[in-house]
């Protein structure tokens, strides 16, 4: 996944990524160059006593050394700017991909760590890849020149490389191998991690209400030992790396001083030759070094490689439509034929058999116990999720074949959970028409009875919001989510129990000032209170995922036993009646 995920992201850079393999080859050569030159200087400039040619060789030196510097200072700056190119590239792939997802997939990955995988895992990969252009096209040029160069200068000494090489070799790569499973665990506990500490900002008020502050400092410390575990696993087999590598790369300089000494005692090797050997063993086995600092992060972002490439690869259960449809009737006309949604894997629909036509000027409503499926039916019309059995049309159309930014175009949305997002509160209302003139907001406002609170307010329509609305009360929040779907004058209203925050007399207003709003529009609300929708002109009655009944408050009152319960259950016998 790994290779593939590189192989991707980083085509588009392969001019700057061929440059960064010149610049390092030039870079490498003139640092094997430098040590033949040094040992140049000694065996005929120091021991001769020739300044001439001291003076000669040693500009040539920082010539070299010059050219050395410019070429590595540029294949970084080259690499550099793939490698963020490429993570920059990563991260919107992966927003796209799951801006595409539906409720389901959503769930299956979870936000903490869709979060992780945009952020840290992304960050693993772009890291692998500013160390590969510095190290890994250094690396191997660097050992094999150093290989060519240290045999050069001395043949009968090679032995030593024979055995050094292959031995940090092998310890690097043993050492590694533990590593990759290590890592894959670092990832799932930081998802853990990630996922507890949301819920405990998230739930804070929750928390301090029932005192669980101890429990869930308990919760929290327990995820986090088992990070701290995996981490610390990781991090010692990380910290034998270093110490082998110069166990064997001092046992190796201990060896070449030992023999080459031999050698020059017996005169079959000059001291410049030594001394260029000594250069160049440090140079081969630095290379294996870098390698195995390599290797160091690429098992981590393997598995970070792993974890993109899972979301990258998952294609949404609700998708496009390949040649899409047009409207063939008035597309404020929602029509159920037959629908159902049952969960993959699930025993029981969660809906079955749904049938009912919602038209402009209508408003339907769904009522039901707890878990009888009526979020999950509003959820169909605008396709956060796909019906697995029947139809959904809007305008005469099934919407599996509309376009998905023209369906949810006509389609105005308030969750039972109101979201607002960071920002004015005239930035949160613009969502619904980024071009609504502030006499429009004003409008939604005042119909969803929130003109006076936001007035009240020392910036008006200019007031911050803080990132899920925190900074108003759930009242205010959901009066605010209902006026921005009023600033889209969608032909389909969609209200998902969001009226739940709204005391009686507040809930009261905003239906009464919603109706000539909404004339023109299909209205489609989850209900609770029976009082605020005794007047629909249908109200659809769920059960267990079916259809029990629909009709009229007074149709159902005689004709549907479960809506008789849900009404007894909030009036007495005689109010229910009226």
């Amino acid at each position: 996944m790994l290779i593939r995920l590189l192989r991707a992201f980083l085509a588009p850079y392969r001019t700057r990524l061929a440059g960064v393999v010149v610049l390092q080859l030039i870079s490498v050569i003139a640092m094997l160059y430098l040590p033949t030159l040094n040992a140049d200087i000694i065996d005929n400039g120091v021991t001769k006593g020739d300044i001439g040619y001291i003076w000669t060789t040693g500009s040539w030196m920082l010539l070299v050394s010059a050219a050395q510097i410019l070429a590595s200072g540029g294949s970084v700056y080259l690499g550099a700017q793939a490698a963020m190119g490429a993570g920059l590239q990563m991260r919107a792939a992966l927003l796209h991909r799951v801006g595409t997802f539906s409720a389901r997939e959503v769930g299956i990955f979870g936000a903490p760590s869709l979060i992780t995988r945009n952020t840290n895992d992304v960050q693993q990969v772009q890291l692998l890849i500013v160390m590969s252009v510095t190290i890994l096209v250094m690396a191997p040029i660097m050992c094999i020149g150093g290989i060519i160069m240290a045999l050069r200068q001395n043949l009968g000494m090679s032995w030593i490389l024979v055995v050094a090489v292959p031995l940090l070799a092998l310890t690097m790569g043993g050492i590694v191998s533990r590593m990759v499973p290590g890592f894959r665990r670092v990832q799932e506990r930081i998802d853990v991690v990630n996922r507890v500490l949301r819920e405990q900002i998230t739930g804070i008020r929750v928390v301090r209400a029932f005192v669980r502050e101890p429990q869930e400092t308990e919760r929290f410390g327990a995820a986090n030992d088992q990070l701290t575990t995996a981490s610390l696993f990781v991090g010692r087999m990380a910290a034998l790396m270093f110490p082998a590598v110069m166990l064997i790369s001092n046992l190796t300089t201990v060896a070449v001083l030992w023999f080459g000494g031999h050698a020059i005692d017996s005169g079959s090797m000059q001291v410049g030759s030594l001394t260029a050997l000594l250069t160049y063993i440090m140079q081969i086995l630095m290379a294996v070094m870098m390698a195995s600092f390599l290797g160091m992060i690429a098992p981590r972002a393997a598995v970070s490689a792993e974890r993109i490439g899972a979301v990258l690869e998952t294609d949404s259960s609700v998708l496009p439509p390949p040649d899409p449809e047009p409207f063939t009737t008035d597309p404020g006309i929602v029509e159920l034929a037959g629908a159902g949604f049952t969960f993959p894997g699930a025993a029981e629909p969660v809906l079955r058999d749904i049938a009912f036509t919602a038209r402009p000027g209508q408003l339907t409503a769904i009522v039901g116990s707890t878990g009888s499926g009526k979020s999950t039916l509003i959820n169909l019309i605008p396709r956060l999720i796909d019906v697995t059995a029947g139809q959904v049309r809007v305008g005469g159309t099934d919407v599996r074949r509309l376009d998905m930014d023209l369906l949810r175009s006509q389609i105005g949305l308030v969750p039972q959970k109101a979201y607002l997002f960071s920002g004015t509160i005239g930035d949160n209302l613009r969502y619904g028409d980024p071009e609504a003139s502030d006499e429009q907001l004003w409008e939604a406002l005042e119909i969803a009875q929130a003109a006076e609170f936001v007035r009240a307010m020392p910036e008006g329509l200019a007031t911050p919001v803080a990132q899920g609305g925190t900074t108003v009360s759930g009242g205010q929040r959901q009066r605010l989510a209902i006026a921005r779907a009023l600033v889209k004058r969608p032909r389909i209203y969609l209200f998902d129990d969001c009226f739940s925050a709204l005391d009686v007399a507040t809930d009261s207003r905003v239906r009464q000032a919603l109706r000539p709003h909404t004339r023109e529009a299909a209205v489609i609300t989850v209900a609770q209170r029976i009082s605020t929708i005794r007047d629909a002109d249908q109200i659809v009655v769920l059960e267990d995922g079916a259809m029990v009944g629909l009709g009229t408050h007074e149709q159902l009152l005689r004709d549907c036993e479960e809506y008789r319960e849900i009404v007894e259950s909030q009036f007495s016998p005689k109010e229910a009646a009226r």
